[in-house]
């Protein structure tokens, strides 16, 4: 009964808090302990999880007195948020979820903290659980941010000594300073942010669920929240977060889940998801256009092919560092265009952008485009880092937008150098001063013959 009671009432507090926590089973010990067949145990499962919300069209107290009962119907309509969804979360992975705006993320999250039951299916979920959902939610704005740090902590469960103890932490962390002691209702969107992040971090969560709230935070403090995502990570603890840039994606999930309409697109590596989810938000900007246009194509650009060189050879292999390439990129437009651009761009495989170039920024001066034409771009001496590279090739008009892009068109590889870290490589010299002979140097690149 004693811990049926808690739960129940975790439920009831999670309907008003900013911050959630959930002790189903387990302890926080940093690494996850393994199932029997050596894989990381399931920390989330969701069945069958769908979400339905009724919309009232009553536009006063008294009309919703009046259409109560069997007449009611008519001026509601249900709306579901969620339909079917059924995914699988293992300890220590760091998950991504991705969609359109209004496709379902922040209600799935919802649900996984606890904050909302869903309509039907299950949630099962194991281990402590903190949750960085709503800004401002959870915090009285009439008491102080020190008051609200302990509010959240009794409302929690977490002994007023264990925050004491750790005050000077989450002070420290979320850098409000003096203003600690100031009513929240006078602290801007990012200190709301900080605070609330800093109480998050120190109540030793195992899954953390991180919303768009990291956003409203300034440049130094997100910076200081990925560094904390990423200690997260080396000790294994689970991480759920809602993000629209995609190369923070990339770079800090292993796997993501894409929602659309309240329904599952894809769930698996994070680079694929992005790919799907781009698929989704072209599909969707091309029905918009069809829709505000009939008469016309939304995509008269097509990037036809595009190939990749070196030396005038295909790449086949790794390619050695230094080594010239050729990016072949051939186009099509069905009006003649007087004035457009051809370009591309280089990701590396967390989907960070490490290059790219055009032909305007090479001052190139192009004819008019009447059907199709190819244009070869010759980078020589590639010195970029170690690891799978992607190339995206495009088509735009004089102004740069794009009338075609053709997303991983090409995909090259370069050595391993345990010498380089990062994206670059640049060659380097280091000498102790006062030693004249002591000089030691790297270069960017092996020389190789032509």
């Amino acid at each position: 009964m004693r811990g049926g009671r808690r739960r129940s009432q975790e439920r009831t507090i999670g309907d008003i808090a900013r911050v959630t926590v959930a002790d189903v089973q387990g302890q926080s010990e940093g690494q996850p302990a393994l199932d029997s067949d050596g894989t990381a145990p399931v920390v989330v499962s969701v069945r069958d999880v769908e979400k339905r919300f009724t919309i009232r069209k009553d536009n006063s107290l008294k009309e919703r007195v009046v259409t109560l009962g069997r007449a009611g119907r008519r001026h509601s309509e249900d709306f579901w948020a969620l339909r079917g969804v059924s995914i699988d979360i293992s300890a220590g992975s760091t998950v991504g979820l991705l969609g359109p705006n209004g496709s379902g993320k922040s209600t799935l999250l919802k649900i996984l903290g606890g904050i909302l039951e869903p309509t039907t299916g299950t949630v099962r979920r194991r281990g402590r659980l903190a949750a960085l959902i709503e800004l401002g939610a959870g915090m009285h704005p009439d008491l102080t941010g020190r008051e609200n740090v302990f509010l959240n902590a009794a409302v929690l469960g977490i002994p007023r000594e264990e925050v004491e103890r750790r005050f000077d932490a989450i002070l420290q962390f979320s850098g409000i300073g003096d203003f600690i002691d100031t009513q929240v209702k006078f602290y801007s969107s990012g200190m709301y942010v900080r605070l609330a992040f800093a109480v998050a971090i120190n109540t030793d969560p195992d899954i953390l669920l991180v919303d768009e709230v990291l956003a409203v935070g300034d440049e130094q403090f997100q910076k200081k929240c990925l560094d904390k995502i990423r200690e997260f990570q080396q000790q294994g603890r689970t991480i759920i977060l809602v993000s629209h840039a995609l190369g923070q994606v990339q770079d800090l999930c292993d796997t993501a889940l894409v929602l659309s309409d309240g329904e599952v697109k894809f769930y698996g590596s994070a680079r694929d998801a992005v790919q799907n989810f781009r698929d989704i938000l072209e599909g969707r900007r091309v029905a918009e256009a069809e829709a505000a246009a009939p008469e016309e194509n939304p995509t008269p650009g097509e990037v036809t092919a595009v190939s990749l060189t070196s030396g005038g050879a295909p790449i086949t292999g790794l390619l050695a560092p230094g080594a010239t390439i050729e990016v072949t990129v051939s186009v099509a437009n069905e009006t003649r265009l007087d004035r457009w651009n051809c370009g591309f761009l280089i990701e590396n495989s967390v989907g960070n952008l490490v290059y790219g170039t055009d032909t305007l920024r090479l001052g190139s001066t192009l004819p008019p485009l009447d059907t199709t034409a190819t244009v070869q771009f010759i980078v020589p001496k590639v010195v970029l880092g170690n690891g799978k590279h992607f190339v995206h090739a495009f088509l735009s008009d004089e102004r740069g937008e794009h009338l075609a892009i053709q997303r991983d068109a090409a995909t090259f590889a370069l050595e391993d150098e345990w010498r380089y870290l990062g994206s670059h490589r640049f060659a380097a010299t280091a000498t102790l001063l006062g030693e004249p002979d002591s000089e030691l140097s790297v270069p960017a690149f092996a020389e190789t013959s032509e």
